[in-house]
């Protein structure tokens, strides 16, 4: 029989401890970083500072960051409340089974009050700083991508996109409420073109994405209809969205420059969204006219807002 010791047992604890704390990976900031989806508040911030730029009246610099900033912090709680809900699924998924709580980085509790937290105090420093209008419609947007796409639509409906998408077309409109702290045509068809923009813009990712989704459950329409239905709704949406992106120049808010850009670039949207209606290869992982629309897709808004930011300086300058 033996004995252990009041010594050797506090050792024994000693160890048990420090081979617990070797185990445990505290968070990285990188990994809450990870949780806002910064490549997706890029393309926000960028439209929302357009929206800023382009919006009648003047704004203080300070108030104006204020407004960026505040609608920044909004989309990454948006992003980050997304992971938290959508964590089963993105594990099952080969794109998105590296985010931090899926891959065990960073509790799913964790994000969830970050999240929260972000929300919340992106909305209280908007409405205390800039003005109550702009803190209404930020309220909208973070409540339509959290509750009306992720939890509502997503895992419910091929449309899901579709009436999802309004969330990230709001940005530009709350910029511009932040000027001039209401609501108007101009702003409204900012939005109109961002919201006409998302759904051939994820429906060409998710056609060389289908496998995921399906794996994960997730009705996308090529998933729920098939790849050439969701060709053919590309196909509508694009030529529906371009009349809307001249709508700036025809309403006398963008100047020739930006309606001869945004003729051009719409033409070629629809010739490479006709492409990929036309090509008879079957859409998996490596399919290259899919990803063209895709990319394409990402430069086009890019641009379409950045030259009617530019002009829209240029001729304050002038």
């Amino acid at each position: 029989m033996t004995f252990t010791t009041k010594y050797e047992k506090s050792n024994m604890d000693i160890t048990s401890v420090k081979q617990d704390i070797s185990e445990y990976h505290l968070p990285s900031a990188s990994d809450y970083f990870s949780l806002l989806k910064p490549r997706v508040m890029s393309l926000v911030i960028f439209t929302a500072f357009i929206g800023l730029l382009v919006a009648p009246g003047e704004i203080h610099p300070v108030i104006g960051f204020t407004a960026i900033l505040c609608i920044a912090v909004a989309a990454g709680a948006s992003g980050c409340l997304n992971m938290w809900y959508e964590a089963d699924i993105d594990a099952k998924m080969h794109r998105t089974a590296d985010r931090p709580i899926p891959a065990g980085r960073i509790e799913a509790q964790s994000a969830l009050h970050f999240g929260i937290a972000l929300s919340v105090g992106s909305v209280l420093v908007m409405g205390l700083m800039v003005n109550v209008v702009a803190a209404l419609l930020l309220t909208i947007t973070i409540l339509f991508y959290v509750v009306v796409y992720t939890m509502w639509l997503k895992r419910r409906t091929a449309q899901n996109i579709v009436i999802g998408g309004a969330s990230g077309a709001f940005p530009p409109m709350v910029a511009w409420a932040a000027v001039t702290g209401d609501v108007s045509l101009e702003s409204a068809i900012l939005f109109a073109i961002i919201f006409m923009w998302t759904p051939p813009h994820f429906w060409a990712l998710s056609l060389f994405a289908c496998k995921d989704y399906a794996n994960a459950g997730i009705p996308m329409l090529p998933v729920v209809s098939g790849e050439r239905n969701t060709k053919i709704q590309i196909m509508i949406y694009t030529a529906l969205m371009v009349p809307v992106t001249i709508l700036p120049w025809y309403l006398g808010f963008a100047g020739i420059v930006y309606g001869a850009v945004a003729a051009l670039l719409g033409g070629m949207f629809i010739w490479l969204s006709y492409a990929l209606l036309t090509d008879t290869h079957s859409v998996d992982e490596n399919s290259a006219s899919a990803k063209k629309v895709f990319f394409f897709s990402i430069f086009y808004l890019f641009a379409l807002f950045a030259v009617l930011g530019i002009e829209n300086l240029i001729g304050r300058v002038v």
